[in-house]
């Protein structure tokens, strides 16, 4: 569906202004998606992201200075979300044995059967919300937003 019906807005100041608004608009529309698979496994996607992240450590603890590096949402409390994932049964969080004040995080074996449970959700999630776009259309949309970014 068109932005200007989207947002009942039918002039932009500019082809600028278009494209930050759809940027924004899209994305939170994207996010409401996720959120809506996820609510039923009693996650939010930033615990998700945390998940994820830790799953890609293979095995190895991280700390949380390099979960907060690695966050889509750079701006959310890594500390609370560990937390809460913790009380969940689905990361550990440990002091480190060199150096007292840092906390190394692990993935638990109920995080990675959660994550296993929510890879084909996600899949599926995507292939239908980019269904009308071609790989090659896939492709460019993300070298585009990388272009954006630089």
């Amino acid at each position: 569906m068109k932005l200007e019906h989207e947002l009942k807005m039918p002039n932009f100041r500019s082809p600028y202004q278009r494209a930050s608004l759809n940027l924004m608009f899209t994305g939170e529309w994207m996010m409401a998606r996720v959120d809506s698979l996820l609510k039923p496994y009693d996650i939010s996607s930033q615990q998700y992201n945390v998940l994820r992240i830790l799953r890609g450590q293979q095995g190895k603890p991280i700390n949380l200075f390099a979960i907060q590096e690695r966050m889509l949402n750079r701006m959310s409390n890594a500390t609370r979300l560990v937390e809460k994932l913790r009380l969940k049964g689905l990361v550990t969080r440990e002091l480190c044995e060199q150096n007292r004040r840092k906390v190394e995080i692990a993935i638990t074996d109920k995080g990675m059967e959660l994550l296993d449970k929510l890879d084909p959700l996600m899949k599926q999630l995507e292939e239908d919300t980019f269904k009308s776009l071609s790989a090659d259309e896939a492709q460019h949309l993300s070298d585009t937003l990388d272009r954006v970014r630089e």
